[in-house]
């Protein structure tokens, strides 16, 4: 079913989340107070319009309510961020994810009722470092404060080892949930799977266990 998205704020996250709802076929209205910023994206999205979002009125004026989603991308303005949040939840609005420049920024969006914070900053900032760090991480998606899911190169050290004669659950506490293989996944792969050299693991746990699976493992 096709949802219906608005998009408040359209700097470069802002902006990009316009592009890629409107790829995967959905309704987007963007709202932003410049008026150069709503032209750029008026051929893009289902209607861009020029506004505040932190007037009550205009919000209204717009049917906000009647929206599946809003998201709240304003840039550094952490006061109408707030506030945009706070007028959205009390017109009734179903579900509103925010951006947070800071943790003081998320507890505040959390304790008026913004449904979902997010830290794009600070999450693409800790996926380059782990790429940088280990060339076996390919990728990277914090779950939660301490409990993320990556994408681990397996390397000629765990090259012909089954699942089981590693031991990975028991002696690093992380899950391999799925093994991409060239053009193959094998999904929740059996015990006796053996793992090849240039397999891509994806692997689940918490963030000390799987640094421990990525120093003692995998770097030999």
């Amino acid at each position: 079913m096709k949802k219906e998205f608005v998009v408040i704020g359209l700097g470069r996250f802002g902006g990009s989340i316009c592009e890629e709802l409107t790829k995967l076929g959905m309704d987007v209205l963007a709202i932003d107070k410049d008026e150069d910023l709503v032209n750029d994206y008026s051929n893009i999205v289902t209607h861009a319009v020029v506004g505040d979002a932190t007037d009550e009125t205009v919000l209204k004026s717009l049917g906000i309510r009647n929206f599946d989603h809003v998201i709240v991308a304003i840039g550094n303005d952490i006061q109408s961020s707030i506030l945009t949040t706070l007028i959205l939840k009390d017109l009734g609005v179903k579900k509103v994810t925010t951006k947070a420049i800071n943790d003081y920024h998320e507890k505040v969006l959390i304790k008026i009722g913004a449904d979902q914070v997010v830290h794009p900053e600070r999450d693409m900032g800790r996926r380059l470092a782990h790429n940088l760090v280990s060339t076996n991480i390919l990728d990277y998606l914090e779950l939660s404060d301490e409990h993320s899911i990556v994408e681990v190169s397996a390397n000629e050290e765990i090259h012909g080892q089954s699942i089981i004669d590693l031991d990975i659950r028991a002696r690093y506490g992380v899950n391999i949930v799925a093994i991409k293989r060239g053009k193959d996944i094998i999904v929740s792969p059996q015990a006796s799977e053996v793992i090849l050299e240039g397999d891509i693991l994806i692997v689940i746990g918490a963030d000390d266990d799987i640094h421990r699976f990525e120093k003692k493992l995998l770097q030999g």
